[in-house]
């Protein structure tokens, strides 16, 4: 499966926020997470972050079209580089395009030294996750009855 990441642009922040609420809608809707989820939050959220110099968001481009976005955090001072978020559009979904991002953004960035996090209950996420390298670290926040966070790291 071929991806290629685009760095995306500042005049490109709200194509990304508008893709995040759409892509994250259906995890908002099914866990009501209206404080934490990507799907609730302000485009001023997603301005702050491109702003960080540690943070690069990158388009998924497949097919011709942007699948989906991808953010790495990479302070550049030895600590694990962190992915936060990544998603696929619902309409590219299930065809691999997430784990070409994810070794397109190792390519980049260097494969090992890796964190992120995910819903616990997102069997999919899960074996993606496993599936690409990362084991859990142990840690797990419980948010709310039938939605806990869970920590990976590569």
């Amino acid at each position: 499966m071929s991806v290629k990441l685009v760095k995306v642009k500042a005049e490109e922040v709200e194509t990304v926020w508008r893709m995040q609420t759409e892509a994250f809608r259906g995890l908002l809707e099914k866990y009501h997470d209206y404080d934490i989820s990507p799907a609730a939050e302000p485009l001023s959220n997603v301005q702050a972050r491109f702003a960080r110099p540690e943070t690069t968001y990158w388009f998924i481009e497949a097919e011709g079209e942007r699948v989906g976005v991808i953010r790495v955090i990479d302070r550049n001072d030895g600590s694990r580089k962190r992915i936060s978020p990544l998603w696929i559009m619902e309409e590219y979904r299930g065809k691999g395009y997430a784990q070409a991002a994810m070794k397109a953004a190792e390519e980049i960035y260097g494969a090992d030294n890796w964190c992120l996090d995910t819903i616990l209950q997102e069997k999919g996420n899960i074996h993606l996750y496993e599936k690409m390298g990362y084991r859990q670290t142990g840690r797990v926040d419980r948010i709310k009855d039938g939605m806990d966070i869970v920590y990976y790291e590569k």
